[in-house]
C-alpha cells in the first residue's frame, strides 16, 4: 500500500515538474518575443529588466533576469527562509534558461510586428498563462513575489495588495524609461494580466461536486471508491411524491472525471436524479491540503 502512495506521489511530482517547465517556457516566450522589444513593463523581475534595458544596453534581458533573480533568490533566503520553496528556485532557473535559449536562437533588435496592441494582448495571454500554471503547482517565478511575501512577513500589508504596488511602481517606470504610450500600455498590461491569471487558476481549479438521489446505491459508490478513487458521503432519503426509500450520494471529482461518472450513473440508475456543481475550491484529501 505505502509502495503504491509513493509511486503516485513521485507520478504527482513528475506531472507538476513538467507543468512548471511548461509554464516557464510559455512565461519566457511572452516576455522575450512580446514585452521586451516593445517596452512593456508590466511588473515582476521581466518588467525590471525591460525598464533597465532601455537604460543599460550593455547587458542582455536574458542576463538581466537572471542576475535579478539570483539578488532576489538570496535576499528570499534571508529574510523567508523555506518559504522562497524549491519549486520557485527550479521555476526561477527554468524561466532564466528558457530566456536565454530564445536570445541565442532568435535574435532580436526589434518588435515581431507593428502592431504594439496585439503584441500587448500575446505578452499578457503568454505571460498571465505561463504565471497561473506555475501559481497552480504551488510555485512561481521569483521575483517580486518574494519581495511581496518580506512585506507581508515585516509589515500589516498583504501578499496582494505588496505585489500590486510593487509591480505597479515598476510598471510607472515606463513613463519615465520609455514614452507615454509605452507606460500606458504597460500599465493596462499590468491590470489586464491580473485578471487573466485569477481567471485561468479558477478554471484550472474547477471541480464537479455531485448529488445523486438513487435507489441503487451499492453499485455506484463502489465505482466512485474502487475505480475513480473518490469517496463519497451518503445518507438517507425518502421521495414525498412516492415516499420511496432512496440514498442521497455527495462525492467530488475532477472535471475530466466527471463526463464518465455521469456516464456510469446513467447505466447503473436511469432513474437517478443528478445535481452537479462547479466549484473552483476543494480542500481534502485527493484535493488541495492548503
Amino acid at each position: 500500500m505505502k509502495a503504491t502512495e509513493n509511486n503516485a506521489s513521485f507520478k504527482k511530482n513528475i506531472a507538476e515538474y513538467a507543468a512548471m517547465t511548461a509554464g516557464a517556457l510559455i512565461m519566457a516566450a511572452g516576455v522575450y518575443f512580446f514585452k521586451i522589444p516593445n517596452g512593456f513593463s508590466t511588473g515582476g523581475v521581466s518588467g525590471i529588466a525591460t525598464v533597465l534595458g532601455g537604460v543599460i544596453s550593455f547587458v542582455t534581458p536574458a542576463t538581466m533576469i537572471s542576475i535579478i533573480n539570483v539578488v532576489l533568490l538570496l535576499i528570499g533566503f534571508v529574510f523567508i527562509g523555506r518559504e522562497t520553496g524549491l519549486r520557485t528556485v527550479f521555476c526561477s532557473i527554468a524561466f532564466s534558461v528558457f530566456t536565454w535559449l530564445f536570445e541565442f536562437l532568435f535574435p532580436l533588435s526589434s518588435p515581431l510586428t507593428d502592431q504594439p496592441f496585439l503584441e500587448l494582448v500575446y505578452a499578457i495571454l503568454l505571460t498571465g498563462v505561463g504565471s497561473a500554471i506555475m501559481f497552480y503547482c504551488d510555485a512561481s517565478s521569483g521575483g517580486t513575489d518574494i519581495v511581496a511575501l518580506i512585506l507581508k512577513k515585516y509589515t500589516s500589508v498583504n501578499v496582494g495588495i505588496a505585489l500590486l504596488i510593487t509591480d505597479f511602481l515598476i510598471s510607472a517606470s515606463a513613463f519615465l524609461v520609455f514614452d507615454l504610450k509605452t507606460g500606458l500600455y504597460s500599465l493596462l498590461g499590468l491590470f489586464a494580466k491580473s485578471f487573466l491569471v485569477d481567471s485561468v487558476i479558477q478554471n484550472l481549479n474547477v471541480c464537479k461536486a455531485f448529488t445523486v438521489i438513487t435507489e441503487k446505491p451499492e453499485p455506484i459508490v463502489d465505482y466512485i471508491i474502487n475505480e475513480m478513487k473518490h469517496s463519497a458521503t451518503s445518507y438517507d432519503a425518502e421521495g414525498e411524491y412516492t415516499h420511496s426509500k432512496k440514498k442521497v450520494i455527495v462525492t467530488l471529482c475532477k472535471r475530466r472525471e466527471a463526463v464518465r461518472l455521469k456516464k456510469k450513473i446513467q447505466d447503473i440508475d436511469p432513474g437517478a436524479f443528478v445535481i452537479v456543481e462547479h466549484t473552483s475550491e476543494i480542500i481534502g484529501r485527493g484535493f488541495r491540503m492548503h
